[in-house]
């Protein structure tokens, strides 16, 4: 009876190791392994600039374990990509949902990450109230509360906050946006004064795309010059790195850093992804609401990047980060817009449905070859 009770003890120890050998396995499985032997991305910059990304909602919540660890991993800042944006805040007039904003502070604080708020005005992703507003006087005073509750609410908790996205058209006027016709231009000055009142420790800035080209970089530094001339805080200029293979020229990215910085500014490279794949001839810069009806042509890639394109975005990113150390004592932070290639914005626009490579990271979360041409450049630059 004891010999078979001890056989019975027997394949129950076998049985529970085995179970512990297979859980060990699958949990290896999921983890990020280690890149080699190399620095992550946020070592290889630490003397130069913050190195960061745009970050959504499953990672936050803990629902994608890969796209935390590989942030927490590589990066040393995060923006939200979408959530705190007027039509999730203030969804009804003066109603506000903090639930996931806090999230993504609370998220960035227990992992020591530098949070930059994403954004405060923009003439997209508004909530339906607010497009309705006849009176100057009940905008003004909207506005007003939405960046003073918010900002306030998060006083001392965050680095920085985008106070206003967007603002510009291509030839550097102002755009004719819902606040621009109610308000005048005097809402952009408002806007920052108001954002310094409710925490004058944060810093603030401008963000905006194609900010390279020499028209709208000439009306972005007069728009700076504005706020200054009028007592209005403004700490840093985002540059959005919505780039392609070929343009912006190294010349025009690098003019426009010094540009800026000679205003007394931080400079911010923000939203960095290079796209490989066409867009439309017609399109103009990275207003969101343009969409296009697809063709092959315009997803030429659906499966897999061919190694010759792939090559050219390591080559291309490469070239970009040669400039931004270049000028690291212009530039305080670069931020890529999207963890993963499967997470970028850019498989939807500006046509639905395309398969697009522009960041450092596949879609199984692997660095590619652009990840090893930036390390290998940083790794260089040390010698």
């Amino acid at each position: 009876m004891r010999f078979f009770l001890k056989i019975r003890l027997l394949k129950y120890f076998l049985f529970s190791f085995t179970l512990f050998i297979v859980l060990i396995g699958c949990n290896e499985q999921n983890k990020i392994k280690p890149i080699h032997d190399e620095p992550a991305l946020k070592t290889a910059f630490d003397k130069a600039f913050l190195i960061g990304s745009a970050v959504n909602d499953n990672l936050i919540l803990g629902k994608d374990s890969l796209a935390v660890q590989l942030v927490k991993r590589e990066y040393n800042t995060i923006t939200p990509e979408n959530s705190m944006k007027w039509m999730f805040m203030e969804p009804e007039k003066g109603t506000f949902n903090f639930e996931m904003a806090d999230q993504y502070v609370d998220f960035s604080a227990k992992n020591n990450l530098v949070f930059v708020g994403h954004n405060l005005v923009w003439h997209s992703q508004l909530a339906a109230w607010v497009s309705k507003i006849d009176s100057k006087e009940e905008l003004s005073e909207s506005l007003k509360n939405h960046i003073q509750t918010i900002v306030s609410r998060y006083r001392g908790k965050i680095h920085g906050w985008d106070v206003v996205n967007e603002a510009l058209n291509e030839d550097g006027t102002l755009r004719n946006s819902l606040f621009l016709e109610k308000l005048g231009p005097d809402y952009l000055i408002k806007s920052f004064k108001w954002a310094q009142e409710s925490d004058p420790t944060v810093e603030l800035y401008y963000n905006d795309y194609n900010m390279t080209n020499p028209e709208k970089r000439a009306g972005a530094m007069k728009l700076v010059q504005m706020l200054q001339e009028n007592g209005a805080k403004i700490d840093g200029i985002g540059m959005q790195g919505h780039w392609n293979l070929e343009g912006p020229s190294l010349n025009e990215i690098e003019e426009s850093i010094i540009a800026y910085s000679d205003l007394g500014l931080q400079v911010m490279i923000t939203e960095l992804d290079i796209t490989v794949i066409p867009n439309p001839w017609d399109l103009q810069g990275a207003e969101v609401n343009q969409n296009f009806e697809g063709s092959e042509f315009m997803n030429p890639y659906p499966t897999q990047l061919p190694d010759s394109v792939s090559n050219k975005l390591a080559k291309r990113y490469h070239d970009i980060f040669q400039i931004f150390k270049k000028h690291e004592d212009k530039i305080s932070r670069v931020t890529f817009w999207g963890v993963n290639d499967g997470q970028s914005w850019l498989n939807n626009w500006p046509i639905k449905n395309r398969t697009n490579y522009p960041l450092l990271f596949d879609r199984q979360f692997k660095p590619k070859a652009a990840y090893y041409s930036v390390l290998q450049f940083a790794n260089d630059s040390l010698k």
